[in-house]
């Protein structure tokens, strides 16, 4: 499934999807961050958290209990 990040901090994350998910439920989620101006070289995060709630139809608010960088 794919999704759209929103918002990011040190406690979780807001995205947008169109999975069904519900309240309590383990999620991983992977976050691509540019870093440097070259194309393609980005950081990659794999995340696992909770869902703890939803914003609009949408949006889904997760914690960010455990990450990890991807090569």
């Amino acid at each position: 499934m794919h999704g759209e990040t929103r918002n990011v901090s040190s406690a979780g994350v807001l995205f947008r999807s169109g999975a069904t998910l519900r309240i309590g439920e383990p999620v991983e989620y992977l976050i691509t961050l540019p870093t440097t101006p070259s194309p393609g070289v980005n950081t990659r995060l794999r995340c696992v958290g909770k869902v703890v709630r939803f914003a609009k139809e949408t949006e889904v608010a997760a914690t960010l209990e455990r990450y990890e960088f991807v090569r």
